[in-house]
C-alpha cells in the first residue's frame, strides 16, 4: 500500500537530507565567522522541522523497503553514524567551550555527514571506501 508513495517519500527524504546538511554547514560556518543569528529561535525551529520530516520519511522508507538497522549492516552503520553526527553537531554549534573545539567538531560532523551520504548511496557499510576498492587494502 505504501509502495505507491515510495518515489514521493524518497524525494522528501533526499530533499530534507540536503536541507539539513546545508543548514548545518551554513550555521557552523556563520558561527565561526562570528555571526550571532546561528542560534536564533526561528532557525532552531526550522532545523527541528526539517530533521523531524527527515526522520519520518526515513522510517516510512524503512517500512516500505523492509530494511532495518541491526538486520542490514549498512543501515546499522548509517544509523550509528547519524547519532555521532548529531552529537558532534551539538558540540559544534553550542556545547564546546572553545572556538577551536567547535571548529573541530563542525569539521568532523561534516566528514561524518559525507560518509553517511556515501553509505546511503552505496548500501554498503564502508560507503565510497568500498566503491573505490580501498577495502582490499584494509584486509
Amino acid at each position: 500500500m505504501l509502495f505507491e508513495f515510495y518515489p514521493w517519500i524518497k524525494s522528501v527524504h533526499v530533499a530534507t537530507v540536503i536541507a539539513s546538511g546545508g543548514l548545518f554547514f551554513l550555521r557552523g560556518l556563520a558561527g565561526h565567522l562570528g555571526a550571532r543569528w546561528t542560534m536564533a529561535t526561528p532557525l532552531r525551529y526550522l532545523t527541528y522541522t526539517i530533521d523531524t520530516t527527515l526522520l519520518g520519511a526515513a522510517l516510512l522508507l524503512m517500512a516500505i523497503v523492509k530494511q532495518y538497522p541491526y538486520v542490514h549492516d549498512w543501515l546499522t552503520v548509517k544509523v550509528s553514524l547519524i547519532v555521532v553526527y548529531v552529537v558532534l553537531g551539538s558540540f559544534a554549534l553550542k556545547r564546546s567551550a572553545t572556538r577551536r573545539n567547535r571548529f573541530v567538531c563542525w569539521a568532523c560532523a561534516l566528514a561524518v555527514y559525507v560518509f553517511v551520504f556515501s553509505i546511503a548511496r552505496t548500501h554498503h557499510p564502508l560507503g565510497l571506501l568500498h566503491s573505490l576498492g580501498i577495502t582490499a587494502a584494509l584486509r
